[in-house]
């Protein structure tokens, strides 16, 4: 067992900073996790995440890992979907599932009094699924709602256009929820494929905060887990971002255009990924009045809000950005973006902008830590990104000791105003597809 101690902000009983310790353990079954006891309350949060996630749907099943995911809680072992809820309830526990590209989230909170069955009922849930078909069709119905909805609403349009176009036959290249066509194809069968080819031990990381020590942590593990198949189906290559400077228009009768742009990024264990952690936050992210939030809006009352985000995702990276405008803006807000794009990578930021961003990014970070469950959250995210137990010790050390010459180093490097691609959905005027 390797320890760190530190301190993090527990909303637990009160506001008070607490010290506590983080505990890497590996259950006797030879499943790692991660630990934080807080033994002030009788409850505890387990957080534990599946690598691979929507990203290994089979070819012309896309869809199924989702619509597998939003079924794992409609019944199991013994229990259709109404028992199953009716015993979740009376053991006043909350289970969450959620699937992404590159991964398969579950998420449970339950009273230490109630902890074995919890656990029972969860394992159950995770191990034994039904997939009743009456429960299938109940839940494919809402996902082809929720696709004929993202059919009309722009913001969706312009990111399902911007991926195929960007990632092609890559599973990157499409929504993880799927087509109408290949939603309705799937059945029983897939979600028992997809389920085995997910829901694996080797791929799983788990952590834990609140009342339980190491010892029922590790036999908890395996209880939960244990049972589950050791690997499953191979992880998706990796791809380049696909698509060069320029602009797409997509039509459609709005009033108002949207635009998601951006090019290639950085990958998360980049020495540099700090810098450009800190330039995007000037640039176009949260905090601080960014650069382009000044310029575009507040400036010239182009938008009402414009963002920047880095993307390091497991098999690809990108630097994007969204905006909506009026259809007669847009063409002039596309100018501005790619105006302050090059201006950035060719004259930098200020160390006034620099000792801003610092101040929001350290001060803002205790904050995450507001509870149990984004705690145990958090821990799991460090392990998805290979990140040492006692990252949040040093992780505002890393941010304070980036410079003004690294990260204007990073801005001419990686900002690179020519590659953006702009796909925009609505009815910009004096803007046309160039490619």
């Amino acid at each position: 067992m390797f320890r760190f101690a530190f301190a993090l902000f527990l909303a637990l009983a009160s506001t008070a900073r607490a010290e506590v310790e983080i505990q890497e353990i590996t259950s006797p079954g030879g499943i790692d996790a991660w630990l934080v006891e807080e033994h002030s309350i009788p409850f505890v949060a387990i957080e534990i995440h599946f690598d691979g996630g929507s990203a290994l749907d089979l070819p012309g099943k896309r869809g199924a890992t989702n619509l597998m995911t939003g079924l794992i809680e409609e019944g199991s072992g013994d229990m259709d979907a109404r028992a199953f809820q009716s015993a979740r309830e009376a053991l006043a526990a909350s289970y969450e599932f959620d699937v992404y590209d590159d991964g398969l989230t579950v998420s449970a909170r339950f009273l230490t009094e109630n902890r074995d069955q919890a656990v029972d009922l969860l394992r159950q849930a995770l191990v034994d699924p039904r997939f009743d078909q009456d429960a299938l069709d109940r839940v494919r119905a809402q996902v082809l709602s929720g696709i004929a909805s993202d059919e009309k609403n722009p913001n969706r349009i312009a990111g399902r256009a911007f991926y195929s176009a960007a990632f092609g036959d890559h599973p990157y290249g499409t929504a993880d929820s799927g087509t109408v066509e290949t939603v309705t194809g799937l059945t029983r069968d897939d979600m028992f494929d997809a389920h085995r080819n997910v829901l694996v031990r080797d791929r799983a990381m788990v952590s834990a905060v609140g009342d339980i020590t190491a010892e029922d942590l590790g036999a908890l593990i395996d209880t939960l887990l244990g049972d589950l198949p050791e690997g499953g189906a191979p992880l998706p290559d990796r791809v380049d971002f696909g698509l060069t400077g320029g602009i797409t228009v997509v039509p459609y009768d709005t009033p108002q255009s949207v635009a998601l742009f951006g090019h290639s990024g950085m990958e998360r264990d980049d020495e540099d990924f700090f810098a450009a952690y800190i330039l995007n936050t000037i640039l176009g992210g949260n905090g601080p009045q960014s650069i382009l939030m000044e310029e575009v809006r507040e400036k010239r009352g182009l938008t009402y809000g414009i963002y920047t985000y880095l993307v390091p995702k497991d098999h690809t990276e990108m630097w994007l950005g969204s905006v909506a405008s009026a259809n007669d803006r847009m063409a002039d807000t596309v100018v501005l973006v790619q105006a302050e794009w090059q201006r950035i990578a060719e004259e930098g930021i200020t160390q006034d902008q620099l000792d801003a961003a610092k101040t929001y990014l350290t001060g803002a970070y205790p904050l995450r830590f507001d509870g149990n469950g984004p705690i145990a959250s958090i821990m799991v995210g460090m392990q998805v990104q290979g990140l040492p137990t006692d990252y949040v010790i040093h992780r505002n050390d890393y941010i304070n000791a980036v410079t003004l010459e690294d990260v204007n180093r990073v801005a001419a490097e990686y900002l690179r105003p020519e590659a953006l691609h702009f796909t925009i959905v609505g009815q910009p005027v004096g803007l046309e597809s160039t490619q």
